[in-house]
């Protein structure tokens, strides 16, 4: 898979941009500011319908403009398809495949596989349970796009049932979102969980690659216990799980059951990554997982482009040398640099060079 063309109008800070991109290595190069990381949002955004970067589309759009809009051509397997994604703040985005209109922006999802390394993945390790289950989410829907309904409602329940709670709602009232929370939470978990085995491997073998004494895996750690990789168990302890805390549930309006309360499990050695690691191994547990759901997405047929946001400065020549590894087995690399001395010598890429508003094959 790969991107032949990618075309920006009002998007963060280009107004209107086109680019023609070729297979192997690409980097955009420009100082901290200048909008090279909004090119690989753009193509983040095309692949999840969500910024890793903000929770609204708002600021995705130029200022005083009403949308933007990502075009791009897309080659895998010597087919060629165009996606056009309107992005728009205050109602629906809609969505084009060959310019014929979708009924809905998750159309498509699973057209443009990516996965994307950034310095902000430090907080992977560091971070709060949320960016670890958004982690998982984002990969869960790379896999299988249809996820995107089961997470997306799932997240609509849990929005309304709080608000039941929180003005102490009747038992009765809660019964429809109660069985919703249950059927797409038993579902979601079984995904999880079966993502996290799956992906489990390729971790520990690319942290071990890293020359690091530690050994290093992953689980999925949820607060309903007995959970797994069954939708008919999992619905049968939630239901349990769910009766049991309701009391509570009401006295502290908040859902205490449920898959938004669960995290993945990051450890090295005999401790908790987060609170133990050090820096160099947070880099190495952060450049793990995503090397390793590069792999994991790899080994099941798919081909996801490959974005690497800034991040050769912050590592040195061993976590260097794994990216490398990873760079010579995809079709397609996207990379962004502040400086252009920080790019591996050895690294054959095409080059951009990015100020304000204007990507150029040559420095300005």
């Amino acid at each position: 898979m790969r991107i032949n063309k990618l075309e920006l109008t009002n998007f963060r800070s280009y107004p209107s941009l086109k680019l023609k991109m070729q297979p192997g290595t690409t980097t955009f190069i420009g100082d901290n500011g200048s909008g090279k990381t909004n090119i690989a949002e753009a193509l983040i955004y095309l692949s999840s319908l969500s910024s890793h970067r903000t929770a609204g589309n708002a600021p995705l759009i130029t200022l005083g403009a009403q949308q933007a809009v990502i075009r791009a051509e897309i080659e895998r397997e010597s087919r060629f398809l165009q996606i056009d994604l309107e992005i728009n703040a205050a109602k629906a985005n809609k969505a084009k495949l060959n310019l014929n209109p979708t009924r809905s922006q998750r159309e498509i999802l699973g057209a443009c596989q990516v996965v994307y390394f950034s310095p902000e993945d430090l907080d992977l390790v560091r971070g709060e349970p949320g960016i670890r289950r958004d982690f998982l989410d984002r990969l869960l829907v790379s896999r299988t796009p249809r996820l995107v309904g089961v997470i997306t409602d799932y997240e609509r329940v849990i929005k309304q049932r709080n608000a039941l709670l929180k003005t102490r709602a009747s038992t009765t009232a809660l019964v429809p979102w109660n069985e919703q929370l249950i059927k797409l939470g038993a579902e979601l978990t079984a995904e999880r969980i079966a993502l996290v085995d799956a992906l489990n491997p390729w971790v520990g073998t690319h942290y071990a690659n890293l020359n690091e004494v530690k050994s290093a895996w992953i689980s999925y750690k949820c607060s309903t216990e007995g959970v797994n990789s069954s939708s008919e168990n999992n619905t049968r302890l939630l239901s349990a799980r769910l009766e049991e805390l309701a009391y509570q549930e009401i006295e502290r309006g908040v859902s205490l059951v449920g898959p938004h309360r669960d995290d993945l499990h990051l450890q090295l050695g005999d401790f908790p990554a987060k609170g133990y690691a050090s820096h160099g191994e947070s880099w190495s547990i952060a450049l793990s997982l995503r090397i390793g759901a590069f792999n994991l997405l790899k080994s099941e047929g798919a081909e996801p482009i490959l974005i690497l946001d800034d991040v050769f400065a912050e590592l040195d020549e061993i976590r260097r040398s794994q990216l490398i590894s990873a760079i010579l087995i995809a079709e397609q690399t996207i990379i962004t640099a502040a400086v252009e001395n920080d790019l591996p010598a050895q690294l054959l890429t095409q080059k951009f060079y990015v100020t304000p508003g204007s990507v150029t094959r040559s420095r300005s």
